[in-house]
């Protein structure tokens, strides 16, 4: 069995930021030489977020409204988190979006359904960061 490791970085600007990165992961795959296995893809950090949906403009957006609601940014003062930082609700949106995606590799690619994209959701920026893509099969 085969085993492949490698790391993504991220530097977002915002706050928040959604990032395609099925690109980076597929191109994981290709380096990999795997053909038949399972590839994890994980955010290393607990207020960011590893996800699969459509890659939409208007579902994204729909994404921050929906979160804002369950979870709002502000006032900071209405979580006890917030003592020493301000992201608590970067805590909370990430444990609703998920730390993490397990997909199938055949034939040497993802094998996805229609639409299906790889995104890594950016909680709390403004500093590096980093996901995992680990890679097992034959």
């Amino acid at each position: 069995m085969k085993t492949y490791r490698k790391e993504l970085f991220f530097n977002i600007p915002k706050r928040r930021g959604l990032v395609n990165i099925t690109q980076d992961v597929a191109q994981a795959i290709s380096e990999s030489k795997v053909q038949e296995g399972l590839v994890l893809v994980n955010a290393m950090h607990i207020t960011a977020s590893v996800f699969i949906n459509d890659d939409e403009a208007g579902l994204h957006q729909d994404y921050e409204t929906w979160l804002e609601k369950l979870a709002p940014e502000k006032p900071y003062g209405q979580y006890k988190h917030n003592g020493y930082e301000d992201n608590a609700d970067a805590h909370l949106k990430r444990t609703i979006m998920g730390r993490e995606v397990v997909c199938a590799i055949t034939d040497g690619k993802l094998d996805f359904g229609p639409w299906e994209q790889i995104f890594y959701y950016e909680l709390d920026g403004k500093r590096e960061k980093r996901a995992l893509i680990k890679i097992i099969g034959e």
